[in-house]
């Protein structure tokens, strides 16, 4: 799909927009109230236009859809067989608090599919990244290592790793955790949640609350590079992205593979 160069210039470009990112992280700034009632700041949107001129430098013929950029009708969307997804800035309500858990996300999608994905988290120094046969990476000071997610214990004296959202689906979450085998929590902002199944430091994400496109698809790919699933909550298909008008996501859950001890919990939660 890319060639070491491009991958490079990718993954400089997305870290250098974080670095903007970290300039205004670090100093005081405004927070303004979109239509939907979420938090903007001035790092959104410094980060979306940092991407977007990143993407468009790399493969300008792409189209690009941004949480940030003007709504795109999916009579124009349906004809997309290979477009840019981005969230420029994953967690504005994290940033907001400063405790350092948001992300830049960037996300190549082809026929629908998550293929290449970059998350990068700047004030914890982390990069992820995956690409569909090429395998999945962490990056901490420009060190590169493999990551893969962990099998699920077999044995009821090792505890399971769950990690949830420190803001969303509380009640759904609980009744899923309730019903699994003995395990500990970690809660954690943005997508890095995902990213934590693909390196193997958590062993399931149930995401049981409203979530859109942008915000899953670029860690979705380093999820299913590195050997991980992420699954509709319902069906237990894989995530797809462009389905028709809304970007919404059903309620999903991340994981190693299928086992049926959690998804009788999935099942429990969601009736």
């Amino acid at each position: 799909m890319w060639n070491d160069a491009t991958r490079q210039t990718l993954l400089d470009g997305v870290k250098a927009a974080g670095d903007a990112v970290l300039a205004i992280y670090h100093r005081d700034f405004d927070v303004e109230t979109k239509a939907d009632a979420s938090p903007l700041t001035e790092a959104d949107l410094a980060a979306h236009r940092a991407l977007v001129a990143l993407l468009s430098e790399v493969e300008p013929s792409l189209p690009l859809l941004s949480e940030e950029s003007e709504a795109v009708d999916y009579a124009e969307r349906a004809s997309w067989s290979r477009y840019w997804l981005i969230d420029p800035l994953d967690g504005t309500k994290e940033f907001i608090k400063r405790n350092g858990e948001f992300t830049l996300n960037v996300a190549l999608i082809e026929q629908g599919v998550p293929v290449f994905g970059i998350v990068h988290a700047p004030v914890l120094g982390v990069t992820w990244w995956g690409e569909q046969g090429e395998g999945a990476w962490k990056i901490i000071d420009g060190e590169r290592t493999p990551i893969a997610p962990r099998s699920l214990p077999q044995a009821d004296d090792e505890a399971w790793r769950i990690v949830g959202s420190r803001s969303h689906g509380a009640e759904a979450f609980e009744t899923f955790c309730a019903a699994l085998p003995a395990h500990e929590r970690v809660s954690m902002g943005s997508s890095i949640k995902l990213c934590l199944v693909a390196e193997g430091a958590a062993d399931l994400y149930p995401r049981l609350a409203p979530t859109c496109e942008w915000d899953t698809a670029a860690a979705q790919a380093v999820v299913t590079a590195a050997g991980g699933e992420v699954l509709d909550a319902t069906t237990l298909e894989p995530l797809r992205c462009n389905r028709g008008e809304s970007l919404l996501n059903p309620f999903f859950i991340v994981c190693s593979r299928r086992d049926p001890r959690w998804e009788s919990a999935l099942a429990t939660a969601l009736s």
